[in-house]
């Protein structure tokens, strides 16, 4: 018992220390310690939580570091309507807003704020805690991606103040140099990349799965009120002011405005800013400021009539193509990037905008010389749109057929638009294949991040990812910036890496079209790093979810040399070459569970593991394909759906009389 309150006491200061510094962080921009205490701190109040489940709060930090999947989200119908705005693309329309509110509200007065360019929420509180969050969906109906906010720093789980109720409205975004990373990411592992930060906050808020969400480092500004008990406001500023007060993170600036002619002073001045931002806007929003003209003037069946979206056109501009260099990516593709004369395009100067591949080319027959006009894709990647005129003299532009890193022959695989260099050995991959094989989803080697990566690879320490099995200690001390501490942290880490799961090893690799959920089927599968060498294609498709192209893949690539080297030099320092997954029989083989619900005594994660352990898997929906659904208290949607399909049902104590 003793233990408990110990427990109990030391969660609750955990709980108030984290919100603290998360506020800190993502809504003051003015963080108080390091990341590695914050770190810390979270890890003690999890491994509390995971001792003593019944001390989890619904204002948890914990919260945010994303569930398991859920699989689809449940309907919300919103308490107030979540309405979208009126367009305006000129000052003229902009006036004549103004005239219109006016004729009903003459001593009407505005407030202006950045139209941020996100997907649009509802957040709700009960007595200060967050309890539901949803999209805008049809201003009517959205869907509860609660689990998923949570992942999102600047959301406070627990408000500053206690009102009984609040719901306020925001606009989840991904910051832009979060987004061109995640740009960056997507292309070197040839996935087709977001094409603005607002698909890119979307298709991650939607995520099923929380974990994923939480990796995509969203953010959010709140800019209005929907409902709340026990406070009563009287105009948008005030409001504002008040979130801010609770701990919300508010839209940056919102300016009150007199007159139409200052808001429009204010709209051009955001203008002119706007490629400075850290964030992506589409427009700038005019607002009448007092409640009660508000009210007075309503809205029509599609928007309210006191407000008014200002949308700015697409800047475009010509310059010369002086260049185009080739880049090789860590899956050795082949990228043509065009070097312009720099221009200023949408508050920042561009030299420089990927062509994609040959095709791309070849369809706007860009060639070294030619004038052309690029923009910013949503105000950010630059690109080009078309050729004005060719430069004299200019010749068709083509691809090279030997890389330009190591001089290897490329080659052009059948159905694909990119040109690869198949040398696994070629320098331009090796930092590339050096940040995969030590990142957190493979060998989670803590500490060996980007720049000591790049540090390492430039004083010629490592010229392969076994290279960093022979790092020692001395080594990395000799090293600028680098003391025995650090020093030593790395060499611990990574001994401690060798011991991971063949499946991150085998994901580590960087195999082409295997990813983490086919490096788990590959060791689980063969059990060992010898037997998946030694697999064939046609033992490689008897794998569920395995196709031609990536059994190949896997195929061709343990039968080339370099890889079967590789392999050797890891094994010979050590590293696990097992699955570490247990598996005690075939019982549940071929068959799949859904779970849904609050178990008695299994958190979802040990029932799955359960499961898996007996030669069956999990699945994230219901569907003519499942065979059990393991339901606990408050099962959803999941169960109705079952039941109307005729799936056995099972009940925790059910499920433990099968797996006896």
């Amino acid at each position: 018992m003793a233990e408990f309150e110990t427990a109990k006491k030391r969660a609750e200061e955990l709980r108030d220390t984290l919100n603290y510094h998360s506020h800190k962080y993502y809504v003051e921009d003015s963080p108080e310690i390091e990341d590695f205490e914050y770190d810390r701190l979270m890890r003690e109040l999890s491994d509390i939580e995971d001792k003593f489940p019944e001390l989890v709060t619904a204002d948890s930090p914990t919260r945010r570091v994303g569930g398991k999947a859920d699989g689809q989200f449940e309907p919300v119908e919103h308490t107030v309507p979540m309405e979208s705005l009126q367009d305006a693309f000129s000052f003229e329309e902009l006036r004549a807003f103004d005239k219109r509110v006016k004729e009903t509200a003459p001593f009407a007065t505005y407030v202006v704020e950045p139209k941020i360019d996100g997907l649009s929420v509802s957040l709700e509180y009960e007595n200060g805690i967050f309890s539901r969050g949803s999209t805008r969906g049809d201003g009517v109906i959205g869907e509860n991606v609660s689990a998923n906010l949570c992942t999102v720093g600047s959301i406070p789980l627990k408000l500053k103040r206690l009102p009984a109720e609040i719901e306020v409205r925001g606009e989840v975004y991904m910051p832009r140099d979060t987004f061109l990373k995640l740009v960056e990411q997507q292309e070197n592992n040839e996935e087709k990349p977001f094409k603005n930060p607002r698909n890119a906050a979307a298709g991650s808020l939607r995520q099923k799965n929380p974990q994923i969400t939480a990796k995509r480092k969203l953010d959010i500004f709140v800019f209005n009120i929907q409902r709340i008990d026990g406070r009563t406001l009287t105009s948008h500023k005030q409001s504002l002011d008040y979130l801010k007060e609770l701990g919300f993170k508010t839209v940056p600036f919102y300016t009150p405005c007199a007159t139409v002619d200052e808001a429009i002073a204010e709209i051009t001045r955001i203008g002119e800013i706007r490629g400075t931002l850290p964030f992506d806007i589409d427009g700038a929003v005019i607002k009448v400021d007092d409640f009660s003209h508000r009210e007075l003037l309503g809205s029509t069946s599609k928007f309210p009539k006191w407000a008014i979206a200002f949308k700015y056109p697409p800047e475009e501009k010509q310059t010369k193509v002086v260049d185009i260099e080739i880049n090789v990516g860590r899956t050795g593709v082949l990228t043509p990037t065009a070097v312009f004369e720099p221009v200023l395009v949408a508050g920042s100067t561009v030299s420089r905008a990927t062509l994609h591949n040959q095709d791309f080319i070849n369809e706007k027959d860009i060639r070294i010389g030619d004038t052309v006009t690029i923009r910013k894709a949503g105000d950010i990647i630059p690109e080009v749109l078309n050729v004005v005129e060719h430069g004299n003299g200019s010749e068709p532009f083509r691809m090279p057929e030997v890389c330009p890193s190591c001089g290897a022959k490329v080659v052009r695989e059948d159905g694909e638009a990119a040109v690869r260099c198949l040398n696994t050995d070629c320098p331009a991959q090796l930092l590339r294949n050096l940040i995969h094989f030590c990142s957190r989803d493979a060998m989670d080697i803590e500490g060996m991040g980007d720049s000591n990566l790049e540090m390492f690879v430039r004083e010629g320490m490592l010229k392969n990812p076994a290279d960093i099995y022979l790092l020692q200690k001395e080594q990395i001390e000799k090293l600028e910036g680098k003391k025995e501490k650090s020093a030593q942290n790395l060499i611990n880490a990574i001994k401690a890496s060798k011991e991971n799961d063949l499946s991150k090893l085998i994901f580590a690799l960087g195999i082409r079209h295997v990813g983490q959920k086919a490096a788990k089927l590959l060791s689980e599968r063969f059990g060992t790093m010898t037997a998946v060498m030694n697999a064939s294609v046609e033992d490689i498709l008897t794998i569920d979810g395995f196709g031609e192209i990536m059994a190949k893949s896997v195929a061709d690539y343990f039968n080339m040399p370099e890889s079967i080297e590789l392999i050797d030099r890891l094994m010979a320092a050590g590293l696990n070459m097992k699955s570490l997954k247990e598996v005690k029989d075939m019982r549940f083989a071929g068959k799949t569970f859904v779970l849904t619900g609050t178990l008695p005594t299994y958190s979802r994660n040990e029932a799955s593991a359960i499961i898996e352990s007996f030669g069956g898997k999990t699945a994230s929906s219901v569907s003519k394909k499942t065979d059990f659904v393991l339901a606990g208290e408050e099962a959803g949607s999941k169960l109705v759906k079952a039941q109307s399909l005729g799936i056995t049902i099972l009940s925790e104590d059910e499920f433990n009389i099968l797996i006896k």
